[in-house]
């Protein structure tokens, strides 16, 4: 591949990226405009706990779809730690040591998560095109 096809190929690659960007935002908008009243009843410092709410059955119900894809069982349990962290950081470190620890936890928690999915995303592709070929 030469360099001007090379350069193609990456400037359609941020296209489509930036389009989905936009696809994002006029779906997603409407929606946060929608739920910012119902965010905003609850405790600024504590938003983590009803943020689980979503958090859990959204990561739940994707790494079991991408498990059963792959059965990389590491990912079921690095994605329960990440869970967990982030249970913990909400619901028990919140009271008991503050925002600061909870904020740690979260972080930690949602970093572990964000590379489980992402691990859990690179593993059903991989599956899948071995499945195609």
């Amino acid at each position: 591949m030469d360099n001007s096809s090379r350069r193609r190929a990456l400037l359609d690659k941020i296209a489509v990226g930036l389009s989905g960007l936009c696809l994002l935002h006029c779906l997603l908008l409407p929606f946060v405009v929608a739920v910012l009243p119902f965010l905003g009843q609850f405790d600024e410092d504590h938003l983590h706990a009803e943020l689980l709410i979503f958090v859990i059955p959204v990561s739940v119900i994707a790494l079991a779809v991408g498990f059963r894809r792959h059965g990389q069982s590491s990912v079921l349990f690095t994605g329960a730690a990440g869970l967990i962290i982030l249970i913990l950081g909400a619901l028990v470190v919140h009271d008991l040591y503050g925002l600061i620890a909870d904020r740690a936890m979260t972080v930690s928690g949602s970093l572990i998560l964000a590379y489980t999915h992402y691990r859990n995303f690179l593993l059903a592709k991989k599956d899948l095109q071995s499945i195609s070929q």
